[in-house]
């Protein structure tokens, strides 16, 4: 069993930077793909980034490409997403998971594990 908790979340404005921390209770922590997924009101929950047990393998979607990063730190069971250039469309819920399988995954449904989400806001 692994509980996650998000923190981070807040109310930016664009071009602003956030990082995202993810707490994981657990000593199974690093054995667990980790990945980060947002909900915008009405809208499905979508897929942001994942990264793999052992930080090697890192997947990230084409919408935050190259401003968002994904890291861990196995030794702090915590998973962060560092949020660059903040855009509008980027607000919502961000939710961190944990997949058994260890592997970094974009699917949803590879995931066991969930957060409770933390709400981010960018907006002028």
């Amino acid at each position: 069993q692994v509980q996650l908790v998000e923190s981070g979340g807040g109310l930016v404005q664009p071009g602003d930077s956030l990082r995202l921390s993810c707490a994981a209770s657990g000593r199974t922590f690093s054995t667990y793909g980790m990945g980060w997924f947002r909900q915008a009101p009405g809208k499905e929950r979508e897929f942001v980034a994942a990264i793999s047990w052992s930080s090697v393998t890192t997947y990230y979607a084409d919408s935050v490409k190259g401003r968002f990063i994904i890291s861990r730190d196995n030794a702090k069971n915590t998973v962060y997403l560092q949020m660059n250039s903040l855009k509008p469309e980027d607000t919502g819920v961000y939710f961190c998971a944990a997949g058994g399988t260890g592997w970094a995954t974009i699917r949803r449904s590879e995931y066991d594990y969930w957060g409770q989400g933390t709400q981010v806001t960018v907006s002028s």
